[in-house]
């Protein structure tokens, strides 16, 4: 099934969804990361989910964006009128990184039926569709959280997979190299890894390549359908959720290492390689 929504196609069926307003940014403006753009506007019926407090846990030991617990998971989608069989859908600004987030959240925690409106809120009010300022009713959902439908690395199991299968580098060319690193402490990758920076899997405006576009960006890089395993990492398990949904739309599946980089960084132990 294909994960993601067009604005045309969710239209008709906004009343039928759990729509999750996942915009984010990295400073906020008088609350939380998003919650100001949130305010500002989005879909009709739209639950605003903060990025850092719900789809993740604290930073700590694991990175700046590990993954939430069971319970986190649980609370949100009860707020948001969720069951696990009801049908999801997700957007922020317009490149789909948060949402990507949640996406991979959402359904390694048993949800169903999740999709990403692509494109995101840009999507929708270029195509002319009505956005709001209201916020709705906390709703009454009997979501019940079942971690591990999705493949998940570590550390250990991410060093194995550079050496035994294909692990992306979903960073930017030069912080892969380890020529530019402005979050972590430490510029570099991990050895074996095969830089493929999520910007490529989109359009300019923020839109995912088409699904042909798409298999032949992964066939460049090494992979086809039904290949060996593979798995993505970024900087902290944002950005590396949006090529875990990439793969997912070229038929590729691919686990996601949620501490990323940030996790890996905080063992001296761990090898880190530069260049290309």
């Amino acid at each position: 099934m294909r994960a993601l929504l067009s604005a045309a196609a969710l239209l008709p069926q906004l009343s039928d969804v759990v729509l999750l307003d996942v915009q984010w940014n990295l400073t906020g403006a008088g609350g939380p990361p998003g919650h100001d753009l949130y305010a500002a506007a989005h879909l009709p019926g739209a639950h605003h989910v903060d990025l850092d407090a719900e789809l993740a846990a604290a930073p700590g030991p694991g990175g700046r964006h590990p993954l939430p617990t069971a319970q986190d998971v649980e609370a949100l989608m009860r707020r948001c009128g969720a069951s696990t069989a009801s049908r999801i859908v997700v957007y922020d600004q317009d490149l789909s990184y948060a949402a990507a987030r949640a996406w991979w959240v959402l359904r390694y925690f048993g949800a169903q039926d999740v999709q990403v409106l692509d494109g995101g809120l840009s999507a929708w009010v270029a195509a002319g569709l009505p956005t709001t300022a209201d916020v709705p009713a906390p709703g009454m959902g009997t979501f019940e959280a079942r971690p591990g439908q999705l493949p998940l690395l570590d550390a250990d199991g991410a060093a194995a997979l550079a050496h035994d299968g294909v692990l992306l580098d979903a960073r930017a060319p030069e912080r892969f190299r380890g020529e530019s690193e402005p979050i972590d402490p430490v510029a570099g990758h991990i050895p074996g890894a095969v830089n493929a920076p999520t910007i490529d899997n989109a359009r300019a405006d923020g839109r995912f390549l088409d699904v042909h576009s798409l298999r032949l960006r992964f066939e460049c890089l090494g992979i086809q359908p039904g290949d060996g395993p593979v798995g993505a990492y970024c900087g902290s398990g944002v950005t590396a959720a949006h090529e875990v949904l990439a793969l997912h739309e070229a038929g590729i599946d691919a686990a996601l290492y949620v501490g990323s980089w940030s996790d890996w960084v905080t063992d001296p132990a761990r090898p880190v390689a530069t260049g290309r």
